[in-house]
């Protein structure tokens, strides 16, 4: 049975969600404070976070800084009251993995749940890929270059795969998000630009940032031209 923390300071809405969770399978941990909630998702591993921004004790926004300063790796999902695009940009670049803006629908919100797990699921049948000295196990969900482990998030891992197993093709955000996210018909593609430069970010360290490249009015691309790019 799979967990989902829920932090959330409004005790009816965190009262529905977990039975709406429970209904569907899931086992639900319900906090209402922020530093309780981080101290949670740190020690329980849950399988995805829910958290609202606004918090007492601690907000969304810092929760979500902290566990991935902290390389939690846990799926996480903000609650968020803002519909702002700019707003779900910085969400998406301080560690979140997605958005649910309130209010909000519970078929809405499964959704995007079973979808943000669809994507954190380990793909162990699948063989190691090695590109330009870049090695990326699926069954570990390590990435390597040299023996230097790469820092990824969970989306991120997923759409380098991708890349790595289609390389010197060009793939459109809209077919990024059909291959990477499946069927999660809430993303925009905006998000796409989000996580590839996540990406990049996590695979600077080890001078392959520049493998990922932008195709002008088309999207993205892998490159196999490692080691003339990190001489």
């Amino acid at each position: 049975m799979q967990t989902v923390l829920v932090i959330d300071d409004d005790e009816s809405l965190r009262d529905t969600i977990g039975v709406m969770l429970e209904q569907d399978g899931f086992r639900a941990v319900l906090i209402g404070d922020g530093r309780a909630g981080f101290e949670k998702a740190v020690t329980l591993k849950p399988d995805l976070v829910l958290v609202d921004l606004r918090l007492p004790g601690m907000s969304g926004t810092e929760i979500c800084k902290q566990l991935r300063t902290a390389q939690v790796k846990t799926p996480i999902i903000v609650l968020s009251a803002m519909g702002d695009e700019l707003d779900k940009v910085l969400l998406l670049e301080i560690g979140a993995d997605d958005y649910v803006v309130k209010p909000f629908g519970t078929r809405e919100l499964m959704a995007r749940i079973r979808a943000v797990l669809r994507r954190k699921a380990p793909e162990a049948l699948d063989t190691v890929v090695e590109i330009g000295g870049l090695r990326l196990d699926p069954a570990t969900r390590r990435v390597t270059r040299d023996e230097r482990e790469v820092r990824i998030g969970p989306t991120e891992f997923r759409l380098l795969h991708f890349f790595m197993t289609h390389p010197e093709r060009v793939h459109s955000r809209a077919q990024l998000l059909d291959r990477v996210w499946g069927d999660h018909v809430f993303i925009e593609e905006r998000t796409v630009d989000v996580h590839v430069k996540r990406l990049r970010e996590a695979l600077d360290p080890v001078q392959c940032a520049r493998m990922i490249e932008t195709v002008r009015g088309a999207g993205y691309r892998l490159t196999q031209q490692v080691q003339a790019l990190s001489g």
